[in-house]
């Protein structure tokens, strides 16, 4: 299995990150995609691959939450770094559109996620996208660019089968499914079939949405085998086809062959 979508370099995990590695791999995690934040969660991400260079991979990108007024200083920044060293990182993200409890910067997230897009293009690197209350904003970005619509996963995705019908006359895209889809209120069990399991790529996020049995917990990356089993019981596959698929998707995706 592939957590494609992991936050266990966040302090969260500072007191037992070892630990919550060995337990990774010994419930069959093979990978770990480390989703980047700001600029100072980036200096944490490459300690992690420091740490564990077989066993994560970083990306780079700002949070749309993380989005205020010095937001072209960051991009600035961070564009500067993958000039350098843009082979570093297997994915442009986490990046997008995030309206969910402030609308104070939604043109600034706007202006972000279309230069973040563009990053994506130049280096040939997939983006991995965040959305809440932020479809719409999305889907006029992805149909407005100049250059050709990149390669990428939806993360955490929490959308409609309208809004996945309206995604693929963009692009065709990856869906990331985490704990959420365990949860007995979410929608997302119903999409999978919708979706496909050549497009699902699972996912943690980690620390947050620990699936049933742990939903209310501290989520680690042990627990995609929670997701793996729930979605194979609602597409009547097993287990192992869904890892190995799933896995295999994140590997094409984020070119970790």
């Amino acid at each position: 299995m592939i957590d494609s979508h992991s936050h266990i370099y966040s302090d969260a995990f500072d007191a037992d990150r070892q630990q919550v590695v060995e337990r990774a791999l010994q419930a069959g995690v093979t990978h770990v995609v480390l989703p980047n934040e700001n600029l100072a969660s980036l200096t944490r991400i490459r300690q992690m691959k420091l740490d564990y260079p077989q066993f994560v991979s970083m990306s780079i990108g700002l949070h749309p939450e993380e989005i205020n007024a010095d937001f072209r200083e960051q991009l600035s920044a961070m564009n500067a770094i993958l000039e350098q060293q843009h082979k570093q990182f297997v994915a442009i993200g986490e990046i997008g559109i995030d309206l969910y409890w402030d609308r104070t910067w939604r043109n600034e997230q706007i202006i972000a996620l279309t230069e973040q897009l563009r990053w994506c293009h130049t280096f040939n690197i997939p983006f991995i996208i965040h959305c809440r209350e932020g479809i719409d904003e999305i889907i006029s970005v992805l149909s407005s660019l100049t250059h050709p619509v990149p390669r990428g996963v939806f993360h955490s995705f929490t959308g409609t089968a309208h809004d996945i019908t309206r995604l693929r006359a963009i692009g065709d895209f990856y869906f990331g499914v985490n704990g959420i889809v365990t949860f007995k209120n979410s929608n997302v069990r119903e999409l999978l079939p919708i979706i496909g399991l050549n497009r699902i790529l699972v996912e943690t996020d980690a620390p947050y949405l620990a699936p049933v049995p742990h939903r209310g917990k501290r989520n680690e990356p042990a627990f995609v085998a929670h997701v793996v089993n729930f979605i194979a019981s609602q597409l009547g596959v097993a287990p192992h086809e869904v890892a190995q698929t799933t896995a295999n998707n994140a590997a094409t995706l984020f070119s970790l062959h």
